[in-house]
This record gives structure tokens, sequence and C-alpha cells, in this order.
């Protein structure tokens, strides 16, 4: 883990030349900062490194990770394509300037209402089930379509079991033993299919799992192709790239990383005579996890049975490290490079005992009022918050060259509220 944090000449941290402690005073707390230099580096560097290695490559943003438009909006600058999982991504994406063809729709267990929806907003489909075809192919304006296949191989990693999505455990995807029969079916249907697709997990760090993923798919989508004649336009890897949470933990060697992929994806196109079609990446969590923060106001020093630093955040603002254990650094704004002197607790303010940022965690003195910001919460923090508590949403600031835009504006009280309606008995 980088943990070469900027800071100015006061010893503040820094995020995109801003002081934190301005930010925090000027929009106030909790708060999510992003740095949009950040953003656009995390995304060049990926493609730059598999565009060395072959030219037709293409990034499909995992935009479940942070679905802002700012974020999304810089991402269509840089000539990002979307994977999107739900029609609400699909109508934020193009809300933030993606045509469809950029959009690649990946639903699991679909209604028919969706399934309408990314037809008619002409996105292309990539199917999760033979259940969806046959569905797909009842709706209007179905006949024709372009259309791919989520294959699910016995392959499966992840840094938690929540996070693994391939395998004889996982909910997603046809088999990859089903797979020549899918896309039989699809075409006996009257669809046409130009892509096949996997997705084994997240956040991984080892490129081991990832190449054997690599292995298995190509060598179902060269069984397909032998067998039924179907030209790939794009075969698609999906995402789970990790970054280092933890200090011990090393950046992924993206260099070597892509050599190996894309290395492995020639050999195998060369074993099966399948041309060249489209390489397709979907990181999501590796362009937007390190780029933000969050910044929260201590409020709290209780020495109960534990010592406890209570926060202004919890975990309906960053749910990560109670829904998945997850480790996030915290550093004190003031002085991010303090060294440790206790081990402490950092508890937020929702009203649960999982509700923890951090247990036993070595810090530096901390008194009620400083400010703590806890690091690579650019990736499934906003976009898995929540109201719990009846605490609104917080709100999100983009900063570029020391200037800072409000992208996302704080919840109000009246926002708790401003969907419900009382039955006309009750009033």
């Amino acid at each position: 883990m980088d943990l070469n944090l900027n800071t100015d000449k006061k010893g503040n941290l820094n995020i995109g030349g801003a002081d934190t402690h301005a930010l925090a005073e000027e929009y106030g707390t909790p708060l999510y900062v992003l740095d949009e230099e950040r953003i656009r580096e995390n995304y060049q560097r990926i493609h730059q490194a598999f565009y060395n290695n072959y030219q037709d490559f293409k990034i499909f943003y995992a935009c479940k990770a942070n679905t802002n438009l700012a974020v999304l909006r810089i991402l269509e600058k840089e000539g990002c394509s979307i994977d999107a999982v739900s029609p609400g991504e699909i109508y934020t994406a193009l809300m933030a300037g993606f045509t469809p063809d950029r959009i690649l729709y990946t639903g699991n267990n679909v209604t028919d209402e969706e399934l309408k929806f990314a037809l008619e907003t002409g996105v292309r489909i990539n199917l999760d089930s033979l259940s969806a075809l046959e569905r797909l192919v009842q709706l209007p304006g179905a006949d024709g379509r372009e259309i791919s296949f989520r294959v699910n191989p016995r392959v499966g990693a992840g840094h938690h079991d929540h996070c693994i999505t391939g395998g004889d455990l996982s909910k997603f995807g046809v088999m990859e033993e089903e797979a020549v029969n899918a896309y039989q079916k699809a075409m006996d249907l009257g669809l046409k299919p130009v892509g096949i697709h996997t997705h084994i997990g997240s956040g991984i760090l080892d490129p081991e799992p990832f190449k054997l993923a690599v292995h298995t798919l190509m060598d179902t989508a060269g069984k397909v192709y032998r067998e039924l004649g179907v030209q790939f336009e794009f075969i698609d890897f999906g995402g789970g790239m990790g970054i280092p949470y933890e200090p011990p933990e090393s950046l992924l060697d993206i260099k070597k990383f892509s050599e190996e992929i894309v290395g492995l994806f020639k050999e195998k196109l060369y074993q099966y005579n399948m041309g060249n079609p489209t390489l397709c990446l979907e990181p999501g969590r590796y362009i937007v996890g390190d780029a933000a923060y969050l910044l929260t106001r201590v409020n709290t020093v209780k020495q109960s049975y534990r010592k406890f630093i209570g926060v202004d955040a919890g975990f309906n603002t960053l749910l990560r490290p109670t829904m998945y254990g997850s480790y996030h650094h915290i550093v004190l704004a003031s002085d991010p490079l303090a060294e440790p002197t206790q081990n402490i607790d950092i508890a937020g303010n929702i009203c649960e005992s999982g509700d923890l940022f951090a247990r036993d965690r070595p810090m530096p003195q901390i008194s009620e009022g400083d400010l703590l910001a806890v690091l690579n919460a650019g990736a499934y923090a906003f976009s898995m918050s929540s109201q719990y508590n009846s605490r609104p949403r917080t709100a999100e600031v983009l900063v570029k060259n020391g200037k800072s835009d409000i992208i996302r504006e704080r919840e109000t009280f009246a926002d708790l509220t401003a969907k419900q309606n009382l039955p006309a008995r009750l009033l």
C-alpha cells in the first residue's frame, strides 16, 4: 500500500492540492473527497498497460463501484465504456453521456421489465441464464439483437466469500459445460451471439486465479467457435483487480499482469484460430478505489472497558468494514504520518454493535475535534451507503489542482421522508 500521502506546509493531509481541514470546514463532515487526477491516472495506467500488448482493447468501468455522474463523466471523456448491472446504472451512464454501444448490461435474476428497458435503450445485453434468454426473445425488439453470455467457470477468487463470483457456489452465469447449448439456443431463437464474458470475483491481488479464469474462458470460447462457428467480436474477462488496503500489501504490477493475461489470450486465440476479437476488462475498484477519502470528525473519546474513538460517520456511510470485515487505513488529517502510540477502537455513530471502522488499531494520540481521513474510500463506499438510523447521506466533493466542486449535495432531514406518503385515514 502506498502511504506516500501529500501534505501541505502545515503538515495537514492534502488531497488533489486541497487541504483536508479547509474542505471539512467548507463542506462539513462526514465528507467524501475524490481526486480527479487520480481517477484519470488509474484509468490511463491500466489502459496503456494492456494497449501496449494488444491494441484492440477496451475498458468497461464497473460502475457499481461509484456511480457519481462526475466520476462517470471523467471516464466517458477518457474513452471508457460501462459495465452496468442494473437498469438504474444504464440510466445513469446514459445521463453521463455514454452512448448505448458503450454500455454492456450484465444483470442477474433479471425481470422482464429490466430486459425490456435494456432492449429499448439499445445497450448490449450480456445474459446470465437460459431463463433470461428464453424471456428476452418474447419481448418486442429482441429479434436479431446482439447478445453475449456470462459463463461461470469452476474458478473463483476474492477478498471475502461474498465477493467470489465464480465457482460451484456462485449464483452468477451459465455453467461452462452448458455454454455450447446456450449459444446454440440463442441462435435458434433468432439472436446474434457476438461475445463471451466471465467474472470470478473482486479484490484480487494475485494474478494466478485470474489467469486460470482466462484459460478456462478461452477454452470455452474455442469450443463454442469450433462447434457452432460463433465469431466472437469481444471476449470479456470481467474485473476484480484489487488495490492494496493494508500497509503490507503492494499495488498490483499491472505491466506484468497485462503481459501475462494478453500472452495467454493470444496463445488461445492462435490455438483455436479465433481471429482478433476485442479484449475487454471491467475494472471498478482499481480505477476509483484509492481516488477518494472519507473525512470524519472525532466527537467522542471514551474510556470504557476499551478505549473508543467515536466519529460522526458510521456504516451507513462506509459499510465495507462491517459487511466484509474490510480494512481501511485511517490517518490523522493534521499529521498523517504520525507514529502510533496506542491501540484503540474507532467506532461510528450507528446504533449497532458492529458499527466499527477499526478494532485494536494502532493510532497516534487522538483528541475530540480531530479530523480523521479514511483511505481508499472511492469504491463501494457511497454506492453502498444508506439512510439507516434516519441519517441523511453525506456529500461528495471533487478536487483538482486545489479547487473543489460539490458533486453531490448533502442530504437533509427532508430527504428522509421525501418519497413517503401518509394514507388519508391517518391524516
